[in-house]
């Protein structure tokens, strides 16, 4: 009987094994798909190298102001500050007054509006402390303890140091207060829970100051607080991840925003920036245009107009360093840009398959972009070379075409034709400027058009 009861134990014991195994192993798997999926690496992880914190680094600082503004009052190094952070672009509403809020940020979990950032007591900062913007900045808490949306970077700004965080708080302080109720948002359930931030906040914000890193260059690590911290500019070019959060395992390779795409800006030579020139990028993050590469439109266009264009040369040059330094990220769905030849009318009229698109654009774009895509009266207006008119999705060029462009430097007005076309003209318009001046064609149609237009609505 003995050996009945040690041959069941033993039976029983692989039994065990076999049950676990499987379960193990799924177990590592889920953690790995979570690790790889949900917990991405921190913005600056590819730099390698051992971070300091800041008051242990031998270099000079890299946060704060320019060299330029050293001697300037606390208010004006915070307005320097609050435009490297491009706060207002957020917290304007159409039309609005600059920091009054009431922006509206359509979602897919539906809409938020951005808070009155005035010194109003009612309505906006008035009566918040140093500790509650800094807890805010930092920690994404509001005043009354509530917990903000993602949707302000707070897992960017959290690399702002105190010190730059109190003196954006000075400048805010010192505009005129405005009484502007924010809209209440319209979320849909779960997402209006607030509280469930806090989950996200746990997981996907480090709550730590920035540290550059010694083996690195000072230009570099100011480049690196500048695009990482103040400009967080991985909050509009990285993807997003199943929790919505940056997923900088393809860090800076492109994502939409508000309807538009934030192209890739990573080293890759076909799809990013890596064959631009350190003028043509400086220029770009600039003035939004380097000759040959095309003109910033929608969010980029409104990030040089309140911010970048106000950035010292010095800081620019900084910008450019880092993201010299950024790894190379592919976007599959983004051909080697290509610069047509010029085609002569008849040629055109002859070769094209898409009347209804030419005829709108011999009628209303032609006289300012040229036939050719090569404008006679402007190279920012010119097409060819774009990384828009370049992309078979034809997003960029639709919403350009529904919105308009309005440019205060250089000066640069492009008119809006949403109420001048239906859906369908701008679509085969959009197709046509894909095809004849691109390297692939788009295929909209009047649905997507449709969607574009309720998107980007004023």
């Amino acid at each position: 009987m003995r050996w009945r009861a040690d041959l069941k134990s033993m039976v029983a014991s692989r039994g065990w094994r076999a049950a676990v195994t499987p379960v193990a192993l799924l177990a590592v798997l889920a953690a790995g798909f979570i690790f790889r999926y949900m917990l991405p690496p921190g913005a600056m992880s590819f730099a390698g190298g051992k971070a300091v914190a800041l008051e242990d680094y031998a270099g000079p600082d890299p946060s704060g102001v320019p060299p330029s503004l050293a001697g300037a009052s606390l208010i004006e190094r915070g307005k320097y500050l609050t435009e490297a952070a491009d706060c207002q672009a957020c917290h304007t509403a159409e039309n609005g007054i600059p920091f009054a809020g009431g922006r509206a940020f359509r979602t897919g979990f539906g809409t938020l509006y951005s808070p009155n950032l005035t010194p109003d007591k009612e309505t906006g900062l008035g009566d918040w402390t140093e500790a509650d913007f800094l807890r805010a900045l930092h920690q994404g808490v509001a005043k009354d303890g509530s917990n903000l949306y993602p949707a302000f970077p707070y897992e960017s700004y959290t690399l702002i140091t105190d010190a730059d965080a109190k003196a954006i708080r000075a400048y805010l302080t010192s505009l005129p207060p405005v009484h502007a109720e924010t809209p209440a948002n319209a979320l849909i359930f779960p997402f209006n829970q607030r509280f469930l931030m806090a989950f996200w906040s746990f997981f996907y914000n480090p709550d730590t100051r920035f540290e550059p890193r010694p083996d690195r260059s000072p230009q570099w690590n100011r480049g690196a607080y500048l695009v990482e911290a103040l400009a967080h500019c991985g909050d509009c070019h990285t993807p997003r991840n199943l929790g919505q959060a940056p997923d900088n395992n393809r860090k800076f390779a492109g994502s939409p925003v508000d309807g538009w795409t934030a192209y890739n800006i990573t080293q890759d030579q076909a799809s990013g920036i890596g064959n631009w020139s350190d003028d043509e990028i400086a220029s770009y993050l600039k003035t939004g245009h380097a000759e040959g590469r095309g003109t910033a439109g929608g969010p980029m266009a409104e990030a040089v107009d309140v911010s970048l264009r106000k950035i010292a040369p010095s800081d620019i040059a900084a910008m450019v360093t880092y993201l010299r330094t950024i790894p190379r990220v592919t976007t599959p769905e983004l051909p080697s840009i290509t610069a047509k030849p010029a085609a002569d009318m008849a040629e055109v009229v002859a070769g094209h398959s898409n009347p209804q698109g030419m005829a709108i654009f011999a009628g209303a774009c032609a006289s300012c972009h040229g036939w050719s895509g090569q404008s006679l009266i402007r190279s920012d207006a010119t097409l060819i070379g774009a990384r828009s008119v370049n992309d078979p999705a034809g997003t960029n060029v639709a919403l350009a075409i529904l919105t308009g462009i309005s440019r205060p430097s250089p000066a640069l007005t492009m008119p809006s034709f949403r109420d001048a076309f239906s859906d369908r003209e701008i679509a085969a318009l959009a197709n046509y400027v894909t095809a004849r001046f691109g390297s692939e064609p788009s295929d909209l149609n009047a649905k997507d058009i449709a969607a574009l237009r309720a998107q980007s609505a004023p």
